[in-house]
């Protein structure tokens, strides 16, 4: 593909009715095929870090990290500078992907070749467009130039999206969030997945974010609710003012109303002074209550009343005065079998759940479950000090068939330290660290004979090429049931090709 095809097939991308991620990732892999390429990646910048927004041959959790540019010298470089910047391939500096090219032997880089170039949107930097090449001497001052000139439509594509964007946010009567290019989830810099799950969970977040409703957020310990309070305030039109956040179950019962709603000096034993409460410091912004169903039933009838009238009186006062508080609570206890029980008011409870919002537990979001590891690994990384970790594809297989009893939560305690135990075991920090499934300590994870064994199948009553028919059908029936019959997961957790893996099935009769 010559430059004039290159720019002509972008703007046919370009031109494409498409939602903006989507046409972002044609762009890119149009920009992987004619560069002959094992990576490309578009990245976006967010003060000092920069996430992934589309990419093409980097493994899946990959889209889950976040790279702070001081630790990673190449996009630093590459940021710094307004033309291509290539690095050859025997550059010291360590590369961003090293262990995260989908195609490369076992996952691991001995010697590759990258260049980038810094996106520029409205005259504002906007981000990076990096490509990794498994050969050295895949890209030249030929290939640099034609990266310049094709970065101008990669940054019209960004425009389009943002533009797009602003119309659908005028249409709505929302406001215009500015540097988002879609609902996606990489609008947020704290809620990492794409599943269709938390897509909905943030569409009606995001509606609901701007009618400044009490919001009850529901959902098991660990799924991550502080995260998805935070969202709401920063989609609000309260944004501009204070999160304050109380942790019910933390509060004690003598101190939660001077705690939420402050006292006056001499109110009791050591009140010394004067002192606001959660309601003055949340004026004009958000009080997020945190476990709320662990509130005691004296400061329930208090918490109504504030609700009510929208009125606070300080402990020891006589006065009351006016606050201007939305509340956003949250619990993973059933509040409707506490009311029936009588440990929770029926009053507060149906203040409170104006709009209940129920967050699905990890289980129910398994594809996030890859981009939620890369996101804790690159964390691991940088405090850990090494060059670059990655799983193993068993490892990752174990990560998504677990059933996540504690949710986020849990996930990110098992891939820190699986990481520590991996250093532990006297692992080079300037090598590649693979984390394999022997390291995560998931209960009930079976070996590889264990799986084997437990195959149905009588094997003295087949000859051999029908025992290996059913084995296949069964493998791929269960790598079906885990990417939820989507036929690309499915081949990426079998770590086959799709087009291999639908002529497999057809074979088979699953097609």
């Amino acid at each position: 593909m010559h430059d004039t095809s290159l720019l002509e097939t972008l703007i046919a991308d370009l031109v494409t009715e498409l939602p903006a991620v989507v046409r972002l990732q044609k762009v890119v892999s149009t920009l992987r095929r004619h560069f002959s390429c094992g990576a490309v990646v578009l990245l976006q910048q967010d003060q000092q870090v920069l996430r992934p927004i589309a990419s093409i041959g980097l493994v899946r959790e990959a889209l889950g990290r976040r790279f702070v540019t001081e630790q990673h010298p190449r996009l630093a470089a590459i940021l710094a500078a307004r033309e291509t910047v290539r690095f050859e391939p025997d550059s010291a500096l360590p590369d961003p992907y090293d262990g995260l090219i989908e195609d490369s032997p076992d996952g691991h880089l001995a010697v590759h070749d990258c260049m980038g170039i810094t996106l520029y949107v409205d005259g504002k930097c906007w981000g990076a467009l990096t490509l990794d090449a498994l050969e050295p001497g895949t890209f030249n001052a030929q290939t640099m130039r034609e990266l310049q000139r094709a970065s101008l439509l990669v940054e019209a594509a960004i425009r389009m999206g943002q533009i797009e964007q602003g119309i659908r946010a005028l249409r709505e009567s929302r406001r215009d969030t500015d540097t988002a290019l879609s609902n996606d989830s990489t609008s947020s810099n704290d809620i990492i997945g794409r599943s269709a799950a938390l897509q909905q969970v943030l569409q009606e977040l995001e509606v609901v974010a701007s009618a400044d409703l009490p919001v009850l957020l529901l959902g098991e310990t660990g799924v991550g609710k502080e995260l998805f309070a935070r969202q709401l305030h920063r989609w609000s039109n309260r944004s501009t003012k204070p999160l304050i956040y109380v942790n019910c179950a933390a509060l004690p019962e003598s101190l939660a109303e001077s705690e939420l709603f402050g006292h006056t000096r001499g109110a009791f034993s050591g009140a010394t002074s004067e002192r606001a409460g959660k309601f003055d410091s949340a004026d004009g912004g958000t009080l997020f209550l945190d476990e709320v169903g662990e509130l005691p039933s004296t400061i329930q009838a208090k918490l109504l009343r504030a609700l009510q009238n929208g009125e606070i009186q300080r402990l020891g006062s006589d006065k009351s005065h006016k606050v201007n508080v939305r509340i956003v609570a949250a619990t993973n206890r059933d509040l409707q079998q506490q009311v029936k029980n009588g440990d929770f008011r029926a009053d507060l409870y149906h203040r409170l759940s104006v709009y209940p919002l129920p967050i699905p537990p990890l289980r129910e979001r398994r594809d996030d479950i890859p981009l939620l590891v890369g996101h804790f690994l690159e964390l691991n990384r940088s405090r850990l000090g090494l060059r670059a970790v990655r799983l193993t594809a068993a490892a990752e297989r174990a990560l998504i068939s677990y059933d996540w009893p504690g949710n986020v939560r849990e996930l990110e305690h098992t891939v820190s330290r699986a990481a520590i135990k991996a250093l532990s075991q006297g692992v080079d920090r300037n090598s590649i660290l693979s984390i394999g499934v022997e390291l995560l300590d998931l209960p009930n994870t079976p070996n590889q004979s264990q799986t084997i064994d437990a195959t149905d199948f009588a094997v003295a009553s087949m000859n051999l090429r029908d025992a290996v028919q059913q084995l296949q059908t069964q493998m791929i029936e269960q790598a079906l049931q885990q990417a939820d019959y989507k036929w690309t997961q499915a081949a990426r957790i079998l770590e086959v090709d799709p087009s291999n893996l639908h002529k497999l099935a057809q074979r088979l009769g699953l097609k």
